[in-house]
């Protein structure tokens, strides 16, 4: 896969001065750009990465196939004409082991020598101990001359007199007698099938015929010689079917450079190419002159070994090392098929807001390169996302160019202005809009969380009016007390009767409220008939400590503050469901909406996604209460089981 830019053909660019460092285009530029590097052994209109298409292994040899296939079938037929011949008869001739056994005379039983009568000379007096007995008879005559207890000296007496007893005295030998014969002979065991040797066959040529379909891939080589007065290497790599080389080229002037080498693919596995190289031939034939989409079509037609003729690159080579992989969440969606600054379309990694990405090369601070989360197995080679610091560029210019146009905010990239009347409506210094790039979302680095089992992390459940947080709350408080709870709030106003301190509110004076505010030890505070109201971190942090799960529903303007705390929270959005099942949902409780009450709350729902969005872990869509409320269960059930992305600075 290389690339190309093209000097005066198609898809060549001109560099805009007010552009992004390494001759990536910036948001300055004019005109709609067209790519200016080329993946060259990809399928036309084949978007590898974006599509994130499955690799398919190399197919089997069909001879090797067949032949195994053959085989199996007549191990199977021959198993089942014995299993059917065994059914009539047994042929002892047929088995060495009943051949055998056919000819030996028959056994006799083997009599217990422990029940044959005493020989003469062996017989023991009556009430006289057994030889193996008199140990432990002798140690009990000395453990009863040391007792001073009646009792007890009465207990060991008749422990001793059951000893000398002769069917004690039966009963042990039996045992004795059976013990010995029960002890191994080292008699070798019983074959476990009489087919080991077939079973031995069949493994071995199914090994053989496996190892015979791999397509065995030579080590790549690099050698360096003369060429027309240069000194240049030669390098053979070997292109498999499924595997992109991964290195991308483009044109300076009629030269053919390498541009990016991409991380996964064969050029980056054998470490021979590297960006600057100048190819001068691919397998003999001359590519100087060429250009991108030339480059394409000569490398999509070589397959196995491609040898490439190349002028090193000047640039200094640093030496290799170990990257760190960053894991980061998406704040923004991306589609690389409408982003013009994209450098090579065929490697753009599409995502969507909330998605994963493994960040494994940021060598292109402009153009990282990086796999979505589940997709590692299924993409060979790593995608092109837009860095952070390019992206938080362009957004910011263009918010900056919304502002200031707002007549025209769908004309952002593809404005009829040249390209000198953009430059100076974006860099014009007169205007009192100002944004920070340092201010715009785009990625948040993330680490695996696994919450320990005596410190569960607060559920907080964010949602516009009606959206049913409350009801799900109450109703997890009523079915799992010991597993649930909610912190107790702070109050000004004066306790009731039957209220007690520390069980329903926390009662303190106004200027201590006001003092803790300030001091910011409230997640959200406000006032009500003239007594303020606030729920404290250290409340919500009594309730984690005591084993329990501290349940919140919040405004999203609390959001931040919970999020910027060590309480380590799990935010769930409840969005509301469509106005007509909304509607029908709020007059089972007896309301009657009207149709701009509900519209206004649909969009007061999409503007809390859009405005804290990045702040939420996952969303229910609250269309059927019942289902609602197994899955927001389900969720806090996988606290416990599965690890969770949580922004790495919860973890320092």
């Amino acid at each position: 896969m290389i690339t190309s830019h093209q000097n005066g053909g198609p898809g060549y660019v001109t560099e805009d001065p007010m552009g992004p460092e390494n001759g990536t285009e910036g948001p300055g530029s004019g005109a709609k750009l067209q790519q200016r590097e080329r993946a060259v052994d990809f399928p036309p209109g084949d978007r590898v990465v974006g599509t994130v298409s499955s690799m398919v292994q190399g197919s089997r040899c069909s001879a090797q196939m067949e032949r195994m296939q053959q085989y199996q079938e007549e191990l199977r037929r021959k198993r089942e004409e014995d299993a059917n011949k065994g059914k009539h008869e047994i042929d002892l001739n047929a088995s060495l082991r009943l051949k055998k056994l056919a000819q030996n005379p028959a056994k006799t039983g083997i009599d217990n020598p422990t029940f044959e009568a005493p020989e003469a000379g062996k017989e023991t007096k009556d009430g006289s101990p057994l030889p193996e007995l008199e140990d432990l008879l002798e140690a009990l005559r000395r453990v009863q001359s040391c007792l001073v207890d009646t009792q007890s000296q009465a207990d060991v007496a008749l422990v001793l007199g059951m000893l000398h007893k002769e069917d004690f005295q039966n009963a042990f030998t039996i045992h004795s007698a059976v013990t010995q014969q029960m002890q191994p002979r080292g008699s070798p065991p019983l074959p476990l099938t009489a087919q080991a040797q077939g079973l031995c066959l069949e493994a071995l040529i199914q090994a053989h015929d496996r190892v015979a379909e791999q397509e065995l891939e030579p080590d790549p080589e690099e050698s360096v010689i003369q060429y027309m007065g240069e000194t240049v290497k030669l390098v053979r790599l070997e292109k498999a079917g499924d595997m992109p080389l991964g290195a991308t080229v483009r044109n300076e002037m009629d030269s053919v450079v390498v541009s990016r080498v991409v991380k996964g693919g064969t050029a980056e596995r054998s470490g021979l190419l590297a960006e600057g190289d100048e190819i001068l031939q691919i397998n003999g034939v001359p590519v100087r002159g060429k250009n991108v989409n030339e480059v394409h079509d000569l490398l999509t037609e070589m397959h196995g070994t491609l040898t490439f003729l190349l002028i090193p690159s000047s640039q200094k080579k640093t030496p290799p090392h170990r990257e760190t992989v960053m894991h980061v969440r998406a704040y923004f969606n991306y589609d690389p098929s409408d982003d013009p600054y994209v450098p090579c379309r065929e490697l753009g990694l599409s995502f969507r807001k909330g998605d994963i990405l493994h960040i494994i090369s940021q060598d292109d601070p402009n153009w990282w390169q990086a796999y979505r989360e589940g997709d590692e197995n299924n993409q060979p080679l790593a995608g092109l996302v837009p860095g952070k610091s390019f992206q938080q560029q362009r957004e910011a210019m263009k918010k900056t160019i919304v502002d200031r146009n707002p007549d025209s905010p769908g004309k952002l990239w593809c404005s009829k202005k040249n390209k000198k009347q953009r430059k100076k409506t974006i860099y014009n210094p007169s205007s009192n809009v100002d944004y920070s790039a340092h201010d715009i979302l785009t990625y948040d680095e993330m680490a695996l969380y696994h919450q320990p089992a005596n410190r569960k992390r607060p559920i907080a459940l964010i949602g516009p009016p009606n959206s049913g947080q409350d009801e799900l709350r109450r109703r997890l408080l009523s079915i799992q007390p010991d597993r649930f709870a909610t912190a107790v709030p702070h109050t000004t106003r004066s306790p009731r009767i039957h209220e007690k301190n520390g069980r329903e509110y926390h009662f303190v004076n106004r200027l201590a409220f006001e003092t803790d505010d300030a001091a910011g030890k409230f997640i959200e505070s406000g006032e009500y008939d003239r007594n303020l109201y606030g729920t404290s971190s250290d409340s919500v942090r009594q309730v984690i400590n005591s084993g329990r799960i501290c349940l919140l529903c919040l405004h999203t303007k609390s959001l931040r503050v919970l999020w910027s705390s060590n309480l380590k929270p799990y935010v769930i959005f409840l969005a509301p469901p469509s106005q007509e099942r909304l509607r029908t949902l709020l007059a089972k409780d007896g309301k009657n909406p009207k149709p701009e009450e509900l519209k206004e709350l649909m969009e007061k729902a999409w503007e809390m996604e859009q405005a804290y969005g990045h702040l939420f872990d996952t969303a229910i869509v609250n269309s059927e209460p019942e289902t609602a409320f197994h899955e927001l269960l389900r969720l806090i059930d996988k606290l416990d089981t599965e690890p969770q992305w949580v922004p790495s600075s919860w973890l320092c």
